[in-house]
């Protein structure tokens, strides 16, 4: 049976972030956390699975998932680029093609993901 909680430090090594960040992220609220009977904070399995983007199946190997409101989609001939507006003061620009900007249905206002690894980026509708 998989786990549905796990400590503050086994969620910060799977989301790819340090300890601190996950305390940051539970203060400002990015992050859901609870308490377990000793008083120390524990993330439900599902949290986790929603910070990675992976309640829809998706799969990646990538941890550097930066989620944000799409700004701007221009679509010139085969390729579109999508403008995501990240936290504040960040943005990050994406060159994908065009269908793939059609298949993931993105448009302005709507939430999505960055998915940065290595010289690639990739978006994923959140």
């Amino acid at each position: 049976m998989p786990r549905q909680f796990y400590s503050a430090g086994e969620a910060a090594k799977t989301l790819g972030i340090s300890l601190d960040t996950l305390r940051r992220w539970d203060r400002t609220g990015k992050i859901k956390t609870s308490r377990d009977a000793s008083n120390r904070r524990i993330v439900a399995a599902s949290e986790i699975d929603r910070m990675r983007g992976e309640g829809n199946g998706a799969r990646f190997s990538a941890r550097n998932r930066l989620t944000g409101t799409v700004a701007e989609v221009k679509v010139d001939g085969l390729i579109a680029q999508i403008e995501l507006v990240v936290e504040a003061p960040a943005r990050v620009v994406a060159i994908v093609t065009a269908d793939a900007a059609e298949e993931l249905g993105l448009r302005k206002g709507m939430h999505a993901a960055a998915v940065v690894k290595a010289t690639s980026v990739m978006v994923q509708h959140a």
